[in-house]
């Protein structure tokens, strides 16, 4: 299986309702809408330095940090979310809504390559001093992750240019040789930006920064420490009290226990991945796979949304999983994407798009709303009815990393070989590809997710062998695969959850998949406190849930799901221009004989009463009100 590699969106047209509504929506409604939000807040004012530097927009807390810090790179990753949209189709309005930023940045520039606008506009003296709290090579990272983007939409190179320059200059300051900082950042995220720009260039320098960067990390004496001393602090003093708040705690190589800021985690497995793929590096993939193994055994919720903790933004205790205190950020979500698919690619294993899939149905496309102009920053699992969306956020991260995220879909549906190409996830979609020097197209056609009946089309002008490979999720007991109307004969083996059709392929053959797709009930581990005597309700990649609006005859936490009954799922083109619900009968809890009396001998009466869920990610899109995901049972 070795060899498979992620194909670029660029070179992927999404077909299919569900996912093509979400980037027209992206495109048309979240980047101009993001983009007046930038304007408004004051953050594309900060690039043009003026002097003296004007208020802050959002004070000091009581950490004595501002968010403003790292305002670049909510500029990046709108950049970034800019031109991963613009690949699907070009928008001049947009297009020069980016230039005028790029303008901004090539202006305030300094002469030597540095261009961290918080420092050149208001502490130049204090460059590179506080890497430990104050984001300069994250955002550096995220402003070079849009400048790769907008490049390969485009092909405007001014931004690129801009940070080729900053690079070098970071490449220069950071390292192993005499008089270099020994250096890297506190909130990881400039390692996978290298790796694309290597990716995109080919020139060593960058993979072999990115690598020193992962390597270095936790390394004694501890930087950390001695950053803080040079500054006349106390290392004690960090508010955090432990360097497992951003995994520099120990080498990375000898990390066992996923712990700490769950965005940062995220980002800085994402990395040793890649690194452990491009480097051939067995001791960073043994490691990935044994902090894999924690996280999706101990720390994920069912969302695939990670960290229980406001306080850390991040993880506690195995098991800890509460769910209307759940922090679970969008971010985080979409981060344990860039990492699942990464570690999908050691050896096409369907364990790691699982977790992907599920994370893409549930944790991160519930940060973005319907409208494409609201947006989750926490996800919790169960909600009074006060938590709900807001349109802009004094950390909006969340914000252009979900919608950057929709807006490169196409990368992660296939991936390609020299002998094959593999369909990790269905939805309609075309690749247009050279497989064995010959042009080859595949035509995924479904209504994924609402209905697991699949077929993939293949168009080539020459009959070409090759491996197709397609990818039966954990939930779908019981597929069939029909090449050109025939049944694939007896139970055809799968190789790591994915059927291997082997053959030479015509034009015009036809692969039918077949998912079923029923309703389930699931449960947790039972050392999941929060979830014992609860069960929750799914159907193929998604989780669902149930929303007060759609139960009005009782508060949502009165209801109780029967053990026995049956799931009926229906899908109603009146609800989100079509979706699947799944409808059962439970009972609820009736207060009317219960009187004025706190205590009683007699237990409340149950009545039977119809639930309807809808799909966890669409919560929140009609009014407020209670929500949840995990149901009491008996």
């Amino acid at each position: 299986m070795k060899g498979f590699a992620p194909v670029p969106f660029t070179q992927v047209e999404i077909t299919g309702e569900f996912w093509k509504e979400r980037l027209e929506t992206v495109l048309t409604k979240t980047v101009p809408s993001q983009y007046e939000q930038l304007v408004k807040n004051g953050i594309v004012e900060s690039l043009e330095l003026k002097q003296p530097a004007p208020p802050l927009r959002i004070p000091h807390n009581h950490h004595d940090f501002t968010t403003q810090i790292f305002w670049d790179s909510d500029i990046g990753k709108w950049i970034e979310v800019a031109g991963n949209a613009l690949s699907h189709r070009r928008d001049k309005t947009i297009e020069d809504k980016v230039d005028r930023i790029v303008d901004l940045m090539a202006r305030g520039q300094a002469p030597d390559g540095y261009m961290n606008f918080w420092y050149l506009g208001r502490e130049p003296q204090n460059r590179w001093t506080n890497l430990r709290d104050n984001h300069e090579l994250y955002c550096a990272g995220h402003m070079l992750e849009g400048a790769i983007a907008y490049f390969q939409a485009t092909g405007k190179r001014k931004c690129l240019d801009c940070m080729l320059r900053y690079i070098d200059h970071i490449a220069g300051v950071f390292g192993p040789e005499p008089g270099q900082k020994r250096g890297y950042c506190g909130h990881q995220e400039i390692e996978i930006a290298l790796i694309k720009l290597y990716r995109l260039l080919g020139d060593r320098k960058h993979l072999d920064l990115a690598a020193y960067f992962i390597n270095q990390r936790g390394a004694q004496p501890h930087y950390f420490d001695e950053e803080a001393r040079a500054r006349s602090e106390d290392p004690k003093d960090f508010w955090a009290k432990t360097y497992e708040y951003n995994q520099s705690h120990k080498p990375v190589r000898e990390q066992t226990k996923v712990v700490g800021h769950a965005v940062r985690a995220m980002y800085m497995y994402t990395a040793m991945a890649d690194l452990a793929v491009l480097l051939n590096d067995n001791g960073l993939r043994k490691t990935c796979e044994t902090l894999w193994k924690d996280v999706i055994a101990t720390k994920m919720y069912l969302t695939a949304g990670l960290g229980p903790s406001a306080r850390n933004e991040g993880f506690t205790a195995d098991y800890d999983l509460p769910n209307d205190t759940a922090y679970a950020e969008t971010c985080a979500s979409v981060a344990l994407i860039f990492w699942a698919q990464r570690m999908l690619h050691f050896d096409l294993d369907n364990t790691y798009a699982d977790v992907l899939e599920r994370s893409l149905f549930n944790g991160t496309l519930a940060g973005l709303s319907r409208d494409g102009c609201h947006y989750f920053y926490e996800n919790p699992l169960e909600s009074d009815g006060h938590h709900h969306r807001w349109a802009w956020h004094h950390c909006p991260c969340c914000t252009m990393n979900v919608s950057r995220l929709v807006a490169s879909i196409g990368s992660y549906l296939f991936s390609q070989s020299d002998t094959g190409i593999a369909l990790h996830l269905y939805g309609g979609a075309t690749l247009d590809t050279t497989l064995k020097g010959k042009p080859l197209q595949v035509i995924e056609e479904s209504n994924y997710p609402w209905s697991g009946e699949i077929k993939v089309r293949l168009k080539t002008e020459t009959p070409i062998k090759f491996d197709l490979m397609l990818r039966i999720p954990d939930w779908a007991n019981g597929a069939r695969v029909k090449i050109n109307g025939k049944p694939v004969g007896g139970r055809k083996p799968l190789t790591h959850g994915y059927i291997k059709l082997a053959r030479t392929w015509s034009n015009g053959d036809v692969v039918n998949l077949s998912l079923p797709m029923p309703a389930e009930r699931t449960y947790a581990h039972p050392a999941v406190k929060a979830d014992v005597g609860r069960a929750a309700l799914k159907r193929g990649p998604l989780v669902y849930c149930i929303e007060q609006i759609d139960n009005p005859t009782m508060p949502i936490s009165d209801y109780r799901l029967y053990r026995d009954s049956k799931l009926t799922v229906a899908h109603r083109k009146d609800l989100f221009s079509g979706v699947s619900t799944i409808t059962t009968y439970g009972g609820r809890i009736s207060t009317d004989d219960w009187g004025n009396v706190l205590y009683r001998s007699k237990p409340p009466k149950v009545l039977q009463s119809k639930i309807t869920a809808i799909p966890y990610y669409l919560w929140s899109n009609r009014e407020k009100g209670p929500m949840t995901v995990w149901i009491p049972e008996e």
